[in-house]
């Protein structure tokens, strides 16, 4: 085994793995070390939205979802799961607005001009 550290496409593509699996809590820390490698990285910080809102962490999984939507602003998915995690919290206005963003999006318009 290489002392070299793993990539974080390696990394992800390792969390996946035990996501497919059902292995959230192993899938979790792998996400972690996804965007602490590389914080502009969209797929890891909403598979760890995800990942934490399915393990119950939902507070830490908002503020992923919240740094999802922040880097893609125009995702209807990172919308769509940031409502399901304020929903999740029972922060039932945050979550309208999120479901308002991904409605906005479905019917091809744009949450922030790019």
């Amino acid at each position: 085994m290489s002392d070299t550290p793993a990539s974080v496409d390696d990394l992800f593509d390792e969390a996946n793995g035990h996501l497919a699996m059902g292995e959230l809590e192993e899938a979790v820390p792998l996400y972690r070390r996804c965007v602490e490698q590389d914080p502009q990285f969209f797929d890891g910080w909403h598979a760890l939205g995800m990942a934490l809102m399915k393990t119950g962490s939902i507070k830490e999984a908002i503020g992923a979802g919240l740094m999802a939507t922040t880097l893609k602003p125009n995702d209807l998915l990172a919308w769509t799961a940031l409502s399901q995690m304020y929903v999740a919290d029972h922060q039932i206005a945050e979550a309208e607005t999120a479901k308002g963003n991904a409605r906005i999006l479905s019917l091809g318009g744009r949450v922030v001009k790019e």
